[in-house]
């Protein structure tokens, strides 16, 4: 691996900012961040987890999604926090490339997710007589071991394009996390076929999900468009609201961090749109769903109901 041509065996990552006096605030709103991040997807998991109403192939799948935001936030933003009352915040080789590894393959499985969950809702619109035929346990289960094994091929391609990077005496990252761009410019033996294979590399990470979103949407909407009763067409795409917003928040920061060359997307302004597809899109995603879905909401009203009676019991 790089490592072992590489005379740096441990990073400095920068943090967020330089200036003293942002630190600690930092640190306050991104725990409090977390904190939401953890309690909201952790719930969630749980309130699908003992709902039998909720053991349908939409759920399955929110319930995924649930596991790989709280995944990947855990991965980032606890050395994130270090970083706010750290002097200096040292990662090491091996737990800078562990970090990357692990952040590949939860993004790539939160893209495909997303893909999946829209094939779901293309079935419960547009063929919904055959709904319970077309995402039977067994689709539902091959289309999650494709989630997952879209998430490692990316994350071993990434860090199969690492292995071939030398880091000779620069070990300051400019970002708060280790990721592909700014390692690629401490490299010393970088080149334009490193960056060609990132980018074709994060272009089948966003690109084929986002094919696949707009595909099913492009039918749903059609569908949608053919309902006669405006009451009809309000509930249809109801059921799509939710997931169009996480959707949107998800691949547009995305893509603005890794579709566009350095020269045009300076790292610092990188970072910025880092946070919000690392910290913020995994808050809001539980508190979307949550707040949006009518199945959520009664869920979690009968869970609390039920454990209110027994506990006056």
């Amino acid at each position: 691996m790089a490592a072992e041509n590489s005379s740096v065996t441990e990073f400095i990552l920068t943090g967020l900012t330089d200036q003293p006096g942002l630190q600690l605030p930092l640190f306050f709103l991104f725990l409090g961040f977390y904190a939401v991040t953890v309690v909201g997807n952790l719930g969630l998991i749980m309130l699908i987890s003992v709902n039998s109403n909720l053991h349908i192939p939409m759920y399955f799948f929110l319930f995924n999604l649930s596991f790989i935001d709280f995944s990947y936030s855990t991965t980032l933003t606890p050395k994130m926090l270090m970083g706010f009352v750290s002097e200096k915040n040292v990662i090491s080789f091996g737990g800078c490339m562990t970090q990357f590894f692990f952040f590949c393959f939860f993004v790539f499985s939160e893209s495909y997710i997303l893909s999946a969950m829209a094939y779901d809702r293309y079935v419960a619109i547009c063929k919904p007589l055959l709904y319970t035929v077309i995402m039977s346990p067994q689709v539902c289960l091959l289309l999650l071991l494709g989630v997952y094994g879209m998430g490692v091929f990316g994350a071993v391609a990434h860090m199969g394009n690492l292995m071939f990077m030398n880091f000779c005496a620069n070990n300051l990252i400019n970002h708060y996390m280790c990721d592909i761009i700014p390692l690629l410019e401490l490299s010393c033996n970088r080149s334009y076929v490193n960056l060609l294979l990132v980018f074709i590399i994060v272009t089948i990470g966003i690109g084929i999900p986002l094919v696949t979103i707009f595909i099913s949407y492009g039918f749903i909407l059609s569908n949608i468009l053919n309902i006669s009763s405006t009451e009809g067409r309000s509930k249809a795409f109801s059921t799509c609201s939710s997931h169009i917003i996480v959707v949107s928040l998800f691949f547009g920061s995305g893509a603005f961090m890794y579709l566009k060359p350095p020269s045009i997307l300076p790292l610092d302004q990188g970072k910025v749109s880092s946070v919000f597809y690392t910290a913020v899109v995994p808050m809001l995603n539980p508190l979307i769903y949550s707040l949006r879905n009518r199945d959520v909401k009664v869920a979690l009203t009968k869970t609390l109901n039920r454990k209110f009676f027994l506990e006056s019991v």
